[in-house]
């Protein structure tokens, strides 16, 4: 049978060749090897649209190195590209237009407030989802602060908890704002009326940015900080979505969010429910609901949005143990799990596109097979 050869196709960070996940491709390159898959990496740069062809990147784990050559389209695309401000993106789309008939392990979703539209619309679903408005003028803001004293603002294409905003509203009808700049410096706590909350806001250009305004859970641990948990959720060998792991995270201190990259922590999934509740019962109640949650935005998000091969889900569990959504990534990071101690999940995060790939390749083939035997006959 034929190698299945997988490209990766990524984006330079910069217009100096930096490539943002290079050592993952490397650990991805070496565990391919083993299961008899050929890889390689590559940017729309990198592409000869009049001779269809690559000059991509190899990696040789013999030597270490990287290397290019010229080659042809791969066989299956994976495509780990993340939103830009950038010429880069712009060649980014330039290139999924030409080349949509080919195949993909998985198709760019949407923004923040797209995603949040679609699964509103799934009964099931939309329980699990913080009421969500998108920002036309501030007065939408204060809508919403008349029904929640906790608010977060977001921008729809925002990663990485940057250019976020919490809202707090006190008993006394204050308002407490803090949260992170669009480098992703945290942003110092202001308390101010509600009458000078337009003021502060517009310098944050909410509608140019584009922002949503959602509905606040209180995450506090006893130490004063924020906590949520990343879901990975992946195809299989046998094109299956599972659970391929959990894991919490725990913000900086003085943090509104808890991402790593704005230097949180990474904890357990179990020893993190367990500082929350102290109850084991409980606790495995809210594991199978987190996981039934997880494979069905999955399955749903595939359908409304075609083919999908992983999805990292950000949920909040409040003190009730109730489950809620708050943002889905469709380019998902893996170092949460081996920050938090989760080996096995860490390199199964790796291996299950590698083997989902092989599978999507051998149902090809065999189709092809199949329609040849039929001709002969």
């Amino acid at each position: 049978m034929t190698q299945p050869i997988l490209g990766i196709l990524t984006l330079y960070l910069n217009d100096f060749g930096a490539l943002e996940e290079r050592a993952i491709y490397q650990k991805m390159t070496i565990e391919g090897k083993k299961l008899g898959l050929q890889l390689f990496v590559f940017t729309p740069q990198d592409v000869n649209y009049n001779k269809n062809r690559i000059y991509a990147l190899f990696y040789d784990p013999e030597t270490s190195r990287w290397s290019r050559k010229w080659t042809n389209f791969p066989h299956l695309i994976f495509d780990r590209c993340r939103i830009q401000k950038s010429h880069r993106y712009e060649q980014l789309l330039k290139f999924r237009s030409k080349y949509s008939h080919l195949r993909f392990l998985n198709r760019p979703l949407r923004n923040k407030w797209a995603i949040h539209s679609i699964l509103s619309k799934d009964a099931k679903l939309s329980a699990f989802l913080p009421k969500t408005r998108f920002i036309e003028k501030t007065q939408d803001v204060h809508d919403m602060l008349r029904i929640h004293s906790l608010l977060y603002l977001k921008p729809v294409n925002g990663t990485g908890g940057r250019g976020i905003l919490r809202i707090e509203k006190g008993k006394d009808g204050s308002l407490l704002v803090q949260g992170r700049d669009q480098l992703r410096r945290i942003v110092q706590p202001k308390r101010m009326s509600s009458s000078q909350l337009d003021s502060y806001l517009s310098d944050w250009n909410l509608k140019e940015t584009r922002y949503i305004v959602q509905q606040g859970i209180q995450l506090k641990l006893r130490n004063g900080r924020v906590h949520d948990y990343r879901l990975l959720v992946q195809k299989d060998g046998s094109g299956q979505w599972r659970i391929t792991g959990c894991a919490g995270r725990v913000g900086a201190p003085g943090s509104i969010t808890a991402n790593l990259h704005g230097g949180g922590r990474a904890v357990k999934f179990d020893q993190l429910l367990g500082e929350w509740f102290q109850d084991d019962q409980k606790i495995s109640s809210i594991k199978a609901d987190v996981e039934r949650f997880g494979i069905e935005v999955a399955t749903y998000l595939e359908l409304c949005y075609s083919a999908l091969c992983e999805l990292a889900i950000d949920i909040a569990i409040d003190k009730r143990g109730k489950v809620w959504m708050i943002e889905v990534n469709p380019k998902p990071a893996r170092e949460v799990f081996i920050r938090a101690g989760e080996r096995d999940v860490y390199r199964n995060a790796i291996v299950k596109p590698l083997e989902y790939a092989i599978w999507k390749f051998q149902q090809k083939e065999n189709i092809v097979k199949t329609n040849k035997q039929a001709d002969r006959e």
